[in-house]
């Protein structure tokens, strides 16, 4: 296993093999312009007195580094560089001698071959389609939402191609590098802090103009990059004309129309970041790689990788999409701002760049354009430089001088100033016809979005939806409850009587089957979510329901994440990183807990098959409307209250109309189904036996019926404790254990009201769902049934999702917060229900 350091760990006297350049895009050139290029020699020279800079050996000269420069050069011993030549060569390592020469070349090429894997971010807008590149390029099963805030957190994949181990980052969207919202902020932190080799920014090619403010951005950090033109076929078909070649040059970038859905042009853009990472360092003005490394990267090529080593030719070299050629161009430009934006540009850059230290992780141009731009993130950045005074001066003097000539303050001319560089490149290179494409987005629109009719159509989708959920998902259920019911038998007849088979049937299948018989529910719970996401209906929906979220304090954005908390709660408080107001998205995540996960859908569908069977689809949505409608009143409560802050406006990307890919909608719920299975063998499992484990023990054979063995068992003890609290509200003991346990995971309310019930229960109700229904009817009356599942609704959510609140909110305070509110607010409105429903029923 080889070992890779980093230059600065090697002492005086030693030498090693530089195996990769890391930093800054313009430190990396400047220190491979000095000689320190992949499978050369370097050697340690001397320290100076005070360990601060080290002088180094390379290429028969000798030159200066300080430590925090030499940390950004990984390398390779120079005993190891020979073992892989012995190794080659099929000698016995053990035996290698100081003697045995190296060629530089081979150096190079064992080199080169060692550090094959390319770490790749994939950065662009939302709805760009950059997920569904990231999951054709690295088989992975990432979820694609046709509204943005699907990707809230970097997702990580692998893949190999032309002996090449690709790690893929997949970057949460954005629209630009600016710290206005958290997404924004990561994607930037991520690119300067972990700095990946290649950045795929990913451009809809059908909104090239609005995609490419970012690229500019991306531009002006100076890192090494290729454009994905996705959706090129979308382009194709508006009669839209896009001379990607020239637009290539122009800016700089090479650029590679794809089409993720069928995966074309994915080879054509990973051959591409192949020559960028190899030939990246070593690239001229004109484009094109230093012809010596050039010669030495296609012989190893051809040696190790293709058998003609033809893709790596140059940044000339031609490929074919459709009926055109392109020649791959690499070239590192600057977006010009103007001759007088550039001149205050130039002025605080030349301050910032006296902090040579910063130069190999930040690009001094992207700091100046964001100091000018009032970014406070970076100000507070540069407020710790030494000379922090004279750059809040620079700054300070330009953007009142960019005030004066141009009218406008600095944030916004530079704004300006890059949509006209777009506009001037797109104007030698695109012609629009005007064609209209998406005729049948409009049509839609006119209904799902209408004053009168938008929210009848929406709340008919939400019905449909549970009302398939609970009718068609009962035939498959009935299947499982079936196969549950046959394992225990076959486990009861082929195991002697005793505590193991107690455990195995009445905790382990008894749990566990009394869960696992609802995930054909959530399946299509989760089919209908990923229909509404993948068509673009979901961003309708915020669209519609922004007013309504205004009067509450929240944010049409905020709708997104609370409709996400159907499915999953934890995935929909992440999502609110989308969010950028902070009191929207603070209130926003308190009030997640109030949507009915999938998690409680077991325990709904059991209560209400019970008592309202001829009526579950529609009291089921009154359960779901309920926790929307606390939502609401919770967060207008919250946001007047106990939080302060100013409202953002609504600015939300309304896309077309898709038709949702079967593999899309079918990956997205088995993935949700897999997740499902996995609790069932993992904290359901654990904690059905652990509840049985206490059901059963102390003295199980001491009492003559079940029913005394049960109160006096250790959870007996424990439900016999809470019983005084939950008495008011018409729950027994057994219900509080439920509760209790239903903390870790919402599904155990079920599993552990399956192992408490079952040993007082007929012989003849073998299926769970007639078991518990069975014991419905004889111990728990319709009323607090109803307050029980009022109570299910409200109260403590899951411990992931208090997680998910801490790690969002960055506060523990938040997350206790939510669990207590909401448990006190459960016991009052549970108490409520209960004593009107006696009443009433």
């Amino acid at each position: 296993n080889i070992v890779v350091m980093r230059l600065s760990e090697l002492k005086s006297g030693e030498k090693g093999v530089i195996v990769k350049v890391l930093g800054h895009g313009g430190f990396r050139k400047r220190i491979v312009e000095m000689g320190f290029i992949k499978g050369k020699k370097v050697e340690v020279m001397l320290n100076a007195p005070l360990l601060d800079p080290i002088e180094y050996k390379i290429m028969n000269y000798k030159i200066s580094l300080r430590r925090e420069e030499a940390k950004h050069i990984e390398i390779i011993s120079e005993e190891e560089a020979k073992l892989l030549e012995a190794e080659a060569q099929g000698q016995q390592p053990s035996g290698i001698q100081e003697e045995i020469p190296v060629p530089e070349a081979e150096m190079r090429r064992l080199a080169l071959k060692e550090r094959r894997t390319i770490n790749v971010a994939l950065v662009g807008n939302p709805n760009c389609g950059k997920t569904s590149l990231f999951n054709v390029a690295s088989n992975a099963h990432e979820h694609v939402g046709n509204y943005s805030g699907v990707t809230v957190d970097a997702k990580e994949g692998f893949f190999e191609f032309q002996g090449y181990r690709f790690r893929l980052i997949d970057l949460p969207g954005t629209y630009s590098l600016s710290a206005y919202s958290p997404e924004e902020l990561y994607v930037r932190k991520y690119i300067i802090d972990q700095t990946p080799d290649v950045i795929i920014n990913v451009v809809d090619a059908g909104n090239i103009e609005r995609n490419m403010y970012l690229t500019t951005q991306l531009i002006d950090m100076n890192i090494r990059m290729v454009v994905a033109l996705n959706m090129y076929d979308e382009l194709y078909k508006s009669g839209n004309e896009l001379d990607y070649t020239t637009l290539s040059k122009l800016i700089g970038v090479p650029m590679i129309p794809t089409i993720s859905k069928t995966g074309k042009g994915i080879e054509q853009l990973f051959h591409v970041i192949i020559n960028i990472y190899e030939g990246g360092d070593f690239i001229g003005k004109d484009g094109k790689i230093n012809k010596e490394v050039l010669k030495e990267i296609q012989e190893w090529h051809h040696e190790n990788v293709l058998d003609d080593g033809e893709h790596m030719a140059d940044f000339t070299h031609e490929h074919s999409f459709g009926d055109k050629r392109m020649k791959h161009t690499y070239r590192h430009i600057h977006v010009n701002h103007g001759p007088e934006l550039e001149s205050q540009i130039d002025i605080v850059k030349g301050a910032v760049a006296q902090n040579s230290q910063i130069r190999s992780q930040y690009s001094t141009r992207f700091l100046a354009i964001k100091l000018l731009e009032n970014d406070k993130d970076i100000q507070h950045f540069v407020s710790t430089l030494p000379n922090a005074n004279q750059i809040t001066s620079l700054v300070d003097k330009s953007q009142r001088r960019i005030k004066t000539l141009s009218g406008q303050d600095s944030e916004s001319a530079i704004t300006d100033a890059k949509y006209a560089f777009i506009q001037g490149a797109l104007a030698e290179t695109y012609i629009d016809h005007h064609k209209q494409i998406h005729k049948h987005t409009d049509l839609i629109d006119l209904w799902v979005t209408h004053r009168l009719w938008g929210f009848p159509i929406f709340f008919l989708v939400l019905y449909l939806m549970f009302e398939v959920t609970f009718i068609l998902g009962d035939y498959p259920m009935q299947g499982i409850e079936w196969l549950v019911a046959q394992l225990k038998m076959l486990v009861s007849g082929c195991m002697d009587a005793g505590p193991l088979k107690d455990m195995i049937v009445d905790g382990i299948i008894g749990g566990v089957g009394g869960v696992i018989v609802f995930l054909p529910n959530i399946l299509i719970l989760y089919l209908f979510i990923s229909l509404m996401e993948d068509s673009g209906y979901m961003a309708r929906a915020a669209f519609i329901m922004d007013k309504v979220m205004h009067k509450m304090g929240l944010h049409g954005k905020s709708f997104i994440p609370l409709i996400m908390g159907f499915g999953c709660n934890v995935p929909a408080v992440m999502a609110t990183r989308t969010i950028e107001n902070h009191k929207s998205r603070l209130v926003t995540m308190l009030v997640v807990p109030f949507m009915s996960c999938s998690a409680r859908l077991p325990i709904y569908l059991i209560l209400v098959g019970a008592f309202f069977p001829q009526h579950a689809g529609f009291v089921l949505l009154c359960i779901y409307a309920v926790g929307i409608l606390m939502a609401i009143l919770v967060a207008r409560i919250l946001s007047h209250f106990l939080m302060q802050g100013d409202d953002t406006p609504f600015v939300m990307e309304l896309p077309p109309y898709r038709t949702p890919t079967c593999k899309s909608v079918f990956r997205h719920t088995w993935e949700k189904g897999r997740q499902y299975l996995q609790k069932m063998g993992g904290i359901i499992m654990v904690a059905s036996i652990l509840i049985w484990f206490l059901g059963y023990y102390p003295n199980h054979n001491a009492y003559e019926t079940q029913q005394e063995q049960q109160e006096h068992s250790y959870i007996g003890l424990i439900g016999k404790g809470i019983e005084p609290l939950i008495q008011p509200l018409g729950f027994d003991w057994k219900m509080g254990i439920g509760l209790i346990s239903g903390a870790g995971a919402k599904e155990l309310v079920v599993s552990s009201l399956g192992v408490l019930y079952s040993n007082g229960t007929p012989t003849d109700a073998d299926d769970t769902e007639g078991r518990l229904a069975t014991v419905i009817g004889q111990h728990i009356t319709p009323q607090a049934a109803l307050a029980y599942l009022i109570f299910i609704l409200m109260y403590f959510p899951c411990i992931a999702t208090l997680v998910a609140i801490k790690n969002e909110s960055r506060r523990w305070r938040w997350a206790v917060f939510a669990a207590v509110y909401t448990t006190l607010l459960a016991w009052t409105c549970a108490w409520i229900v209960y004593r009107l429903a006696l009443l009433w029923l």
